[in-house]
């Protein structure tokens, strides 16, 4: 026994001195140690809770033809037609013969890690070809495996693509730029680790430290008044053949930007999301610039609303240069008050008084605008915002004739969303906020950060100059050049702007200006809810914000009160009637939200799912209405009849399809019947009405 025990202790010895390298080379083949496990990253939520942007699996499919030896080259010769079969219908751009002939060719040459289609596929489509015979086998018997990637997914496509931002294919680079940038750190999470052990010839995965996901970001964009935004803006640049386009909508009380559209011409003449031209363009602002130059002048009591001035025939001569009406031509205005100054947006009238007054001390003026914080960059939650550009005699050079052309918009440059944030701050009061985009993050469905609305300037004038400044741009709108923009349900305020863009020497040799044309103001005048601009740039005359920039303010200022609007039903009908509305055909989950929400009685269908995507149509029954399945095919065109515009993009985009749209209402049209087979990428059009 003390032999056998002496033995022991030696061997042990051996083992953990001798041989100590040796037995640590055959652990570290079986233990992988720190395997970085990366986690979900964070969606992106409109502000009432759509999915704006999301991490979605995609995959490329391969096959092995030398795993599973004969047996599994016996199986896939017997069942080679009705993989393609599959195949095929799960990929219609391919045949099946198609297929067939890639797949022997790959056989023939023995590929390890043969490409069996050559574009990433959905989630869903990967397991219906998981569901194929052979490819159901595990890797080693089967051959067929695949490769995941997490791809960033916009069910909404264009909607506010640019402020969402984007992020690398190579997730390790991380995000690009807009919100996916700003707040990058709250939505790529944290990564965990594992280590990988073999166990009984069975690799387990060992968690050291679990991944923890992203945060989920509400974002304060109303994807319906995004879609309002984005419809009045193309329809418009489609008509003038405009080169660039911005509208931005913003809740006053807050900042919450609820839409914001930047649209650039493509070379294919179709418009593009490019570049986020609402807070990063460096422009001229022209005649919206005018309502600070005023409210200065009101301020320092300097002129008054009834302050007049001889415009005489619209030509002005300061320091040697001609400064011009829009209508010279035709006699200008003549006399003029500084309310219909600013009604008529005459250059003459706001240069002369301008200059009269502060021409000896133009820094006076420049510290008024200061005063208003409309040179104050913004701070913005994303990045790439422009600095507004406004100086006075302290700062640079200033020239006899900068001041009067000051006073009108052009030797400064400030972003739309500056000017917007100024008009914002007349209509709330005098108190200037601070543009956001985001409201919250959300881990878990728990808030674990607020972004609260911040103050740049409690109050940039006082209260009478306030009082006078929205009753002279509810004048403009309502009997001066901004009529366009008004509406008859609800009173406007705002101011018109039309400038000249620099074109450098290429603009000068071939005689082409561009204009750029705008309208900013707010709605309704009385009670401010929303303020908004309309930004324009355009080659050639004819050039007009009120008629161009201010027709598209006046459409959405109409269908963002109209959705807006909170009305009880029982108010506008006899209680003891039962009232039946026809209901457009959507998605189900939406339609019952807002008949519970309108206390409208509705029957759904008997296999119907809470929460499930399901589509469907509508009927008047006798004291509700009745939902019924719209079955939705996924190698078919649906039929979209009947549908507004954003459930129907939603759907035909969510297949594949390009969708084109022209007309405003309810689908009339498509040019793809319904039912038919169609081809991923291939493009329908809808015409509404």
């Amino acid at each position: 026994m003390g032999v056998v025990g002496f033995c022991i202790v030696v061997k042990a010895g051996v083992v953990m001195f001798g041989e100590r390298q040796y037995w640590q080379d055959v652990a570290d083949r079986f233990v992988k140690e720190n395997v970085v496990v990366k986690p979900n990253r964070g969606n992106i939520l409109s502000s009432d809770g759509k999915l704006m942007a999301s991490s979605l699996p995609e995959y490329r499919i391969y096959m092995d033809f030398v795993a599973g030896g004969e047996n599994k080259d016996t199986l896939l010769t017997n069942h080679l037609n009705e993989i393609c079969e599959g195949l095929h219908k799960i990929f219609p751009d391919k045949s099946a013969a198609e297929f067939k002939s890639h797949l022997l060719k790959g056989r023939k040459n023995g590929s390890r890690n043969y490409l069996i289609y050559p574009r990433r596929i959905s989630y869903i489509q990967y397991k219906d070809v998981k569901r194929l015979p052979v490819f159901n086998l595990n890797k080693y018997k089967g051959g067929f495996h695949e490769v995941a990637y997490n791809q960033r997914k916009k069910p909404f496509g264009s909607l506010a693509a640019r402020t969402l931002g984007d992020v690398y294919a190579d997730a390790e680079q991380g995000a690009k730029n807009g919100i996916e940038l700003a707040f990058d750190t709250l939505l790529k999470g944290k990564d965990g680790l594992t280590h990988r052990q073999k166990v009984k010839d069975k690799w387990l995965n060992i968690v050291d430290v679990a991944p923890e996901d992203g945060c989920d970001l509400v974002s304060t964009i109303d994807v319906d008044m995004q879609d309002i935004c984005e419809k009045a803006l193309i329809d418009k640049m489609r008509e003038i053949n405009a080169n660039v386009g911005v509208v931005v909508l913003m809740e006053v009380a807050t900042g919450e930007v609820k839409a914001i559209v930047n649209m650039t011409k493509g070379n294919d003449g179709n418009y593009y999301e490019m570049r986020n031209n609402a807070i990063s363009d460096m422009m001229e602002p022209g005649s919206t610039f005018k309502t600070a130059s005023m409210m200065v002048a009101l301020e320092d009591n300097k002129i008054t609303p009834d302050t007049e001035v001889d415009t005489g025939n619209g030509i002005l001569q300061i320091y040697g240069r001609q400064m011009k009406d829009h209508n010279w031509h035709r006699g200008g205005y003549g006399k003029l008050d500084a309310t219909h100054i600013l009604m008529v947006s005459s250059n003459v009238g706001v240069s002369y008084l301008i200059n009269k007054h502060y021409g000896n001390d133009p820094q006076k003026f420049v510290d008024g605008l200061k005063r208003m914080s409309i040179d104050q960059p913004l701070g913005l939650q994303i990045s790439g915002e422009g600095k507004p550009n406004i100086r006075g005699p302290k700062e640079r050079y200033f020239a006899k004739t900068t001041l009067p052309w000051m006073s009108i918009g052009y030797e400064t440059q400030v972003p739309p969303i500056n000017i917007l944030t100024f008009y914002n701050a007349i209509a709330n009061n005098g108190t200037m906020v601070k543009p956001k985009f985001v409201k919250a993050a959300i881990q878990d469905g728990i808030v674990v950060q607020e972004f609260e609305t911040e103050v740049i300037n409690p109050k940039i004038c006082s209260d009478k100059t306030l009082t006078q400044i929205r009753e002279m741009l509810r004048r403009v709108v309502y009997d001066g050049l901004g009529k366009q923009a008004g509406s008859k349900q609800f009173a406007v305020a705002g101011k018109t702007g039309t400038a000249q863009v620099s074109q450098g020497a290429a603009g000068y040799k071939t005689g082409q200006m561009n204009y750029l044309v705008s309208f900013c103001g707010f709605f309704p005048a009385d009670a401010p809810k929303y303020s908004c601009i309309v930004s324009i740039q355009k080659p050639g005359l004819p050039a007009s914000g009120g008629m161009m920039a201010g027709t598209v303010f006046g459409k959405v200022a109409e269908r963002v009160y109209a959705k807006d609007l909170r009305l009880p039903l029982t108010s506008a009908i006899d209680t003891a009637t039962v009232v039946i509305p026809d209901v457009k055909p959507g998605e189900i989950n939406e339609t019952k939200r807002v008949l519970d929400g309108l206390k409208i009685s509705s029957r759904l269908p008997f296999n119907y799912k809470t929460g499930k995507e399901e589509w469907c149509y509508s009927r008047h029954g006798t004291d509700a209405v009745i939902l019924e399945h719209h079955d939705v095919m996924p190698e078919f065109v649906p039929n979209v009849l009947g549908m507004g515009a954003k459930d129907a993009v939603y759907l035909l985009e969510s297949k594949g399809l390009k969708v084109r749209l022209s007309g405003v209402g309810k689908v009339k049209s498509q040019s793809i019947p319904h039912g038919t087979k169609f081809s991923k990428g291939q493009t329908i059009r809808l015409q509404l009405n």
